[in-house]
């Protein structure tokens, strides 16, 4: 590629943690570029919880004031944009970005770009992810509080799920789709705190514009439901960190220490990629010291 631009620090992502990350280095006046793609996990859910200032707002609305509070800086720059492939040479990360005949060159770089929930074949489930099936009780189980709420989930680890999700309400049923794997002992456990054990094959979940309605069963029975948590597996949303030769933990979450560094010299990461932590709040925090981390680093490198 015949043009370039250097940057401080490159930021690839650009929801909560790496915008967050941004504002940190633009206001320690580094020169940073925040790449995105636009394709954040959070794209589908209506409302964004337990986020001081912002609680009850769309991620979107977030993000569109984040990001304009975040371009009144004249140190950083917004792109939209996939990137295809990153390289380092020596030190010198240079960052290839899908459609666009510039090649852009810093000496850090923040990988905030997310995870990619995988999805069950079970028909619209995917359609109610973020809206009514749902991950974490922080985030949405105010709102379903009291109602009729199930839990999808096959392991030993859905006993003390279930048990941590009866706190937001009475009404709650585990389905295991299939024999369940619990002990016993969790079994006798589960059914003295009355929550429901449903062991039959799910064949879709009924719902309205992603409102679950119900969870329909291969033997043509229906169990009315307001809301589902649902633990999904997941993949890296983006490759590259692996590639440049970034430790992944056993989870798959990308490993970073107590500052946000990876394994590879100069390269952090915060956000949902590396942690099962998913919150709104907890990437603008990652995000903010990444950020300042990355500053810290700059400087005491230009000595």
């Amino acid at each position: 590629m015949e043009n370039q631009t250097n940057f401080d620090a490159i930021i690839i992502g650009g929801s909560s943690a790496g915008l967050s990350a941004g504002m940190a280095l633009g206001r320690a006046l580094k020169k940073v570029l925040i790449i995105d793609s636009g394709l954040p996990c959070n794209r589908q859910t209506p409302h964004s919880h337990n986020f001081i200032t912002h609680d009850g707002w769309k991620p979107s609305e977030i993000m569109e004031v984040a990001k304009n509070e975040l371009l009144a800086y004249d140190t950083v720059m917004f792109s939209p944009g996939l990137v295809t492939e990153v390289t380092d040479n020596n030190g010198n990360f240079k960052v290839t970005v899908a459609n666009q005949s510039i090649q852009y060159i810093a000496k850090k770089m923040l990988f905030a770009t997310g995870v990619k929930d995988i999805m069950p074949n079970i028909p619209g489930f995917a359609d109610c992810w973020g809206i009514s099936v749902i991950h974490c009780p922080y985030c949405h189980g105010y709102e379903y509080r009291g109602k009729k709420t199930g839990i999808l989930m096959n392991s030993e680890l859905a006993a003390d799920f279930a048990k941590f999700i009866r706190n937001w309400t009475p009404d709650l049923t585990l389905f295991t789709n299939g024999k369940a794997k619990l002990t016993p002992e969790q079994q006798e456990q589960t059914l003295k705190r009355n929550i429901q054990i449903v062991e039959k094959t799910i064949s879709s979940l009924q719902h309205e514009n992603g409102h679950l309605k119900s969870i329909n069963f291969t033997d043509g029975t229906v169990h009315l439901l307001d809301a589902l948590y649902g633990r999904q597996p997941f993949e890296q949303h983006c490759s590259i960190p692996e590639h440049l030769g970034c430790t992944m933990t056993e989870q798959g979450y990308i490993q970073v220490d107590e500052f946000k560094k990876t394994s590879v010299a100069g390269i952090y990461a915060a956000g949902d990629n590396t942690t099962p932590f998913r919150s709104v709040a907890a990437a603008v925090a990652a995000g903010n010291l990444a950020g300042a981390m990355i500053n810290h680093e700059i400087i005491n490198e230009s000595e």
